[in-house]
């Protein structure tokens, strides 16, 4: 383990070896904090699938109710009417084949999320090795390849958050900023929890949610309890 600071390791040592709730955690994970930025709340979630099966893979959004605490960056790649429609709700950048030449030659990144739609999707491809590494490729699964570009950009734009399993079975999303209201953080932490497991694949066996661990981008991880999880109590 690499040396940690005395900061660190003071608020380490206020954790608990044992599994909160989440009602608990948040605000641990809140009175933890010891920069001066707004941490991101990130929560992470070990689950019992083999990824490298196809029928295994957890992936899914979520629009978090009170969104993450800031406004995402939105390319949409459309043409025409849909290209209209996209700049009247609000997208931060607009076009066609201009944007995925400015993305392959310019290696051009400055946006957080794109929706394209279904008739750009063939262009899109050049950029696909740009892209995908990054998790920003647009994918019908997440609605991010759509004629509704309207509605996929205000969902963006709202707190929509985007997750997949990792190679080593841990989902990692964030739930929002360290400032919120405890109460709403407690809320986006719970709607992203059952998003997760509503996404639970139909083979998988045994237990679902091995574990699950809250913390803010520099601080200490706070351990969930995971009955609720495992047992499908857990509402949103």
């Amino acid at each position: 383990m690499a040396k940690q600071g005395k900061k660190y390791l003071s608020a380490f040592k206020q954790v608990q070896v044992r599994p909160y709730a989440v009602e608990e955690a948040v605000p641990l994970v809140q009175k933890l904090k010891f920069t001066k930025f707004d941490e991101t709340v990130e929560l992470h979630m070990r689950l019992g699938v083999d990824p490298k099966h196809a029928d295994q893979m957890v992936r899914g959004t979520v629009v978090l109710p009170n969104g993450l605490g800031k406004s995402k960056r939105v390319l949409v790649v459309a043409s025409g009417e849909k290209a209209k429609e996209a700049e009247a709700a609000g997208a931060d950048f607009v076009g066609a084949d201009d944007m995925i030449t400015k993305i392959a030659t310019e290696n051009w990144l400055d946006f957080d999320a794109i929706v394209a739609t279904p008739d750009m999707m063939k262009s899109m491809a050049k950029v696909a090795r740009i892209l995908g590494p990054r998790g920003l490729m647009p994918n019908p699964k997440t609605g991010t390849v759509t004629t509704d570009v309207a509605n996929a950009v205000r969902e963006v734009k709202a707190g929509k958050v985007e997750f997949r399993v990792d190679k080593t079975g841990v989902v990692h999303a964030p739930c929002g900023k360290v400032s919120f209201d405890t109460a709403k953080l407690v809320e986006n932490v719970t709607s992203l929890i059952a998003a997760v497991i509503r996404a639970k694949p139909a083979v998988a066996k045994g237990k679902y949610v091995k574990s699950a661990t809250l913390c803010s981008t520099m601080g200490p991880g706070v351990s969930l309890d995971t009955t609720a999880m495992n047992a499908n109590k857990v509402v949103a």
